[in-house]
């Protein structure tokens, strides 16, 4: 049907550009429903999860505390009654937050007054003028420096009173004092080295207190010592058991009082780990069993723990050098390949022993059981212990052996340790005896005038030379008799060692011994070569004639002993102490300027020993360490614990 008459657009249908569009929609889309919905949803979520976690204010503030501190502000100050007109209780618990409560209060009260304070102040201070405001600052501070500097001050009187407050495990033994020979002459030259002991101390005590060791010609810490420039006290430590062996109580109590006040091995240096067990631990360990002073047991064991990093080893035989702060280890670069030294690992035992009685652990006799159970087993080149062991592989260095120098108190020690232990150790006891028979077969000498010493034995050959510190094997050859095969016999070599040591004094111009002497040709028991013709305050000479003098009671021990006196005070005094010798051999030597802390450590204490009654530091009660630190017998010195 055709149209009537031109065609015209619906009024209700929108047109662009002759396309029709879309009406607006009245209702949403299933997909935008949804989406509303999540969003209201998310946000009730989020509603509800803050208001579950909001703090629950019953933990914090109980009514009770709002009362105490509002004061009735808040809260009716008292409770409703209940049945027969009894206040109701509040049945909720605080008692368990009410002291920390107590504390909150107290610290909001402090620092509301303290704010007060402050705002006080300042609102003064703003009443005056710049340079007024300035000096009342400056003195208000000065004043706060002044209050904590004397609050500093008590703080440390107090540390030094508690310092110096003295408990005691045990009396120590009656042979620890005393001693005073009957015969005047005895007693006059006793006196006498007591006497250089006080100037030597005297000297350290001006010059270099506090350090290690001291120069007593130059009068300053001696910066080169085998422990280093710190301030160890070194000295102290190994002459607190001779100031008080000798009665000089004056100054036994400065030194025990420095020792508990200020030494201190929180240091970053590294030390050998032998020197500082035969002077430090065997040092406080001599001075706790002769006093029973806790302080010294105490110190040995912090400076003890110290050292056990060094026993961290495959084989348990220690390295020779420790950090002190880090605890790493190493050996000396010139030991063999990095070898370990045999108379350092071997001079452990005793101090160790000891310090795992008197401390009830068991770790330090742990160790140096491990180190002697390694010796024991490991095969011994022609039945020899050579100065050298690798404490990684457990293989022997080079085979060089000595009674001296390198080897000399791992002997020393097998036979103390029987010793020690009131000649119970029979394992030590044998394991001395067995070196012993192959040192004698290989190495004791007889010189063609008939002087015996010990020659050094390298790679199957002898070097005919014997060190100043090898004299101490006539006192333990001697004291090794008791208990072998032969007594007389070992007495006897024991007094031909003596006596060689004797004559290599004896021939010098300063009637002091050299650090080795030789025989070689006509030369016997002098010294050859330059390097070996010096003398530093060492006491082996002298530790054999002690042993011989309380085994014989020969007298010429101690007539040697005094001559030695005599030496000392003619080449070695001088105004801030005694000096080592450059050369013995020349008419006026040459000083080193050094005091060896072993020169009051031994030396002087073997001096003092040789001329006092045998009841001072009997030998069946003490024995003394290599540094001549004595040391209790188990189950006879009552030190021993």
């Amino acid at each position: 049907m055709a149209a009537k008459g031109p065609t015209t657009l619906p009024f209700y249908q929108r047109y662009v550009n002759g396309v029709p569009v879309p009406q607006g929609r009245k209702t949403l889309r299933l997909r935008e429903k949804y989406i509303i919905l999540l969003v209201f949803m998310t946000f009730t979520i989020v509603c509800l999860c803050a208001f579950m976690f909001l703090p629950n204010m019953q933990d914090k503030v109980s009514i009770h505390e709002i009362k105490e501190i509002g004061a009735g502000l808040f809260i009716p100050g008292d409770p409703r009654p209940g049945p027969g007109g009894a206040p109701l209780q509040n049945t909720n618990n605080h008692n368990a937050h009410e002291e920390f409560h107590n504390i909150d209060r107290e610290k909001l009260q402090q620092k509301i007054e303290s704010s007060w304070a402050k705002d006080k102040i300042n609102s003064e201070i703003n009443k005056f003028k710049p340079e007024e405001a300035k000096k009342l600052k400056e003195s208000i501070q000065k004043e706060k420096e002044e209050i904590l500097k004397i609050k500093k001050e008590e703080e440390e009187k107090k540390r030094i009173e508690e310092a110096k407050k003295i408990n005691i495990d045990h009396q120590g033994h009656p042979g620890a004092r005393g001693g005073e020979p009957s015969e005047p002459d005895v007693k006059a030259k006793r006196d006498k080295v007591k006497e250089m002991m006080l100037h030597a101390w005297k000297g350290y005590e001006k010059y270099g207190w506090g350090s290690n060791e001291h120069r007593p010609i130059s009068k300053r810490p001696h910066t080169g010592s085998i422990f280093g420039a710190g301030e160890l006290g070194a000295t102290i430590v190994d002459a607190v058991d001779t100031l008080y062996i000798m009665e000089l109580d004056e100054e036994y109590k400065k030194a025990r009082d420095w020792i508990a006040l200020s030494l201190n091995f929180d240091v970053s240096s590294e030390l050998s780990v032998f020197e500082t067990n035969i002077r430090f631990v065997g040092g406080l360990l001599s001075a706790y069993a002769l006093t029973g002073d806790q302080m010294f047991k105490n110190k040995a064991k912090i400076i003890a723990d110290k050292l056990l990093p060094a026993f961290s080893t495959p084989t348990g035989l220690p390295y020779a050098i420790v950090n002190l702060k880090t605890g790493s280890t190493r050996n000396y670069g010139w030991a063999s390949g990095g070898c370990s030294i045999l108379s350092e690992i071997g001079s452990l035992h005793l101090e160790f022993d000891y310090l795992s009685s008197v401390t009830k652990e068991d770790t330090y006799r742990e160790k140096v059981m491990k180190i002697r159970n390694f010796l024991r087993d490991i095969e011994k080149p022609e039945g020899l212990y050579p100065n050298y062991i690798n404490p990684k592989t457990g293989k022997w260095g080079q085979l060089h052996v000595s009674m001296g120098a390198l080897g000399d108190s791992f002997y020393e020690y097998l036979l103390k340790e029987w010793l020690i232990s009131n000649k119970q150790d029979e394992q030590a006891r044998k394991m001395y005896d067995d070196a012993m028979k192959v040192i004698y077969e290989k190495m004791l000498v007889k010189s063609k005038s008939g002087l015996s010493y010990f020659a050094e034995y390298k790679s199957g050959r002898l070097e005919h030379k014997m060190d100043h510190l090898a004299c101490f094997s006539a006192g333990m050859v001697a004291m090794g008799a008791e208990g072998s095969e032969d007594k007389e016999k070992y007495i006897s070599v024991g007094a031909e060692l003596a006596n060689t040591c004797h004559e290599s004094y004896i021939r010098t111009v300063t009637g002091l011994g050299p650090e080795s002497f030789r025989f070689e040709g006509d030369t016997e028991a002098k010294a050859i070569r330059q390097n070996e013709k010096y003398y530093i305050l060492r006491p082996e000479v002298l530790e054999g004639w002690f042993y011989m003098w309380r085994l014989t009671k020969d007298k010429k021990y101690r007539d040697w002993a005094w001559e030695m006196v005599q030496a000392l005070e003619k080449n070695c005094r001088v105004e801030g102490g005694y000096s080592g010798l450059k050369d013995v051999y020349q008419i006026n030597p040459q000083h080193d300027d050094v005091q060896q802390s072993f020169f009051l450590a031994e030396t002087l204490k073997y001096l003092y020993l040789i001329f006092s009654d045998d009841s001072l530091i009997p030998l069946d009660k003490w024995v003394f360490n290599t540094e001549a630190h004595p040391l209790p017998v188990k189950g006879i010195n009552p030190a021993s614990i």
